[in-house]
């Protein structure tokens, strides 16, 4: 990796990306143009193909975007008005959102402080009669607690839903993320670990039945042209340009996620001795899709590292049960005290692939001084 010295240091550089890959850009936009076919077309089939292969599953399909995975998967699932479904408050809302578009209710389930992800032994104190569905996020790039999650799913006749829009390529005893519950919902949103040049989403299945109905909601609800045989069906399709980039991708996907996990190695080798929590990404199951550390005074922390030319986020600074928009589905819901705790801690420091080795040294260097000065 190549080295460089001064300058801000982004959160994230799609440009760097998207320079060092112009030349194959250009050619995967040639391609789609001369075919002159660009919605349902091939470059879309043999991207369904090739990503249920990588996932390990029977089928793919193409949305616009994970927002509409997740709820096209639910709808699929037959979940709709009266219903609850079981979710985590922490993981920016889009899996909450989802539910009440399909007119059912989010109920909120705590999270394990270490992987912040949805704890089991949460769920299982959460779940009611009128429990229809769980939505699990792999956060971070995390995988979940999906043996957890399942047994208690299971006990209780329950899909399970992935939101693995942050986890591509994750993967667990030789499964990946996707391939464990009823469905699994990615975003191929540009900073994503298998990212288009725009926005894109798939659904991905092993049941023949949902694969149907999820193929035919993506499409107005057809089950053959201009027949609508399935309520609630809309445009949500990956069009052909975004296809044939992510074809272009997803051979390097697994290299990638090396690198992430390499850069988050690095940081947990330099700031081990510091009063700093960062995340363990030693195995696969961790796809490093941010490095998302954990620090007493956020605030100040993230000024010093501002102050040094550094960027930084918070990945998710409102819990769903406190957005006003959710005000309505959340009433009586009390705050999760892991949930909280996490919200008011978290910070997002920069790990991607094309970050140099100075960025990195730049990035470790701050974060220390910040801690050592007592903020944190």
């Amino acid at each position: 990796m190549a080295t460089t010295t001064g300058g801000k240091i982004p959160l994230n550089d799609l440009r760097r990306w998207s320079v060092l890959n112009a030349d194959v850009i250009a050619d995967a936009l040639r391609s789609v143009t001369e075919r002159g076919w660009y919605i349902l077309g091939p470059e879309l089939s043999q991207f369904e193909t090739e990503f249920a292969a990588y996932c390990g599953v029977r089928h793919c399909a193409g949305v616009a975007n994970g927002t509409d995975a997740l709820e096209i998967a639910l709808r699929a699932l037959n979940v709709g008005v009266g219903d609850e479904v079981a979710t985590v408050a922490n993981a920016g809302m889009y899996g909450s959102g989802a539910i009440v578009a399909v007119g059912a209710r989010p109920v909120f389930v705590d999270i394990d402080p270490l992987t912040m992800t949805m704890s089991a032994a949460s769920l299982a104190e959460r779940l009611t009669p009128r429990t229809r569905a769980i939505i699990v996020t792999h956060l971070y790039g995390k995988l979940a607690d999906m043996d957890g999650v399942l047994a208690v799913a299971r006990a209780r006749g329950l899909p399970v839903v992935e939101d693995c829009a942050q986890a591509h390529g994750a993967r667990r005893a030789g499964k990946r993320a996707g391939a464990f519950g009823a469905i699994g919902c990615f975003s191929f949103y540009p900073t994503k670990n298998l990212g288009a040049l725009g926005d894109a989403g798939a659904i991905v299945t092993n049941d023949d039945g949902l694969a149907q109905s999820m193929t035919a909601l993506r499409q107005y609800g057809w089950t053959q042209k201009y027949k609508s045989d399935l309520p609630h069906g809309r445009n949500s399709r990956t069009d052909e340009f975004q296809a044939a980039l992510l074809r272009m991708r997803l051979p390097s996907l697994d290299d990638v996620n090396a690198r992430r996990r390499a850069i988050v190695a690095i940081y947990r080798a330099e700031l081990a001795n510091e009063n700093i929590r960062l995340p363990a990404v030693e195995d696969e199951d961790h796809v490093a899709h941010l490095c998302v550390v954990r620090v007493q005074d956020r605030q100040a922390v993230a000024h010093a590292l501002s102050a040094d030319g550094i960027e930084t986020a918070v990945h998710y600074p409102v819990a769903d049960y406190d957005q006003i928009a959710l005000r309505p589905h959340s009433q009586g819901q009390a705050p999760l005290p892991d949930t909280q705790a996490a919200t008011g801690e978290i910070l997002s420091i920069p790990c991607f692939p094309e970050l140099t080795e100075d960025e990195i040294a730049r990035v470790v260097s701050s974060l220390r001084r910040a801690v050592r000065a007592g903020h944190s």
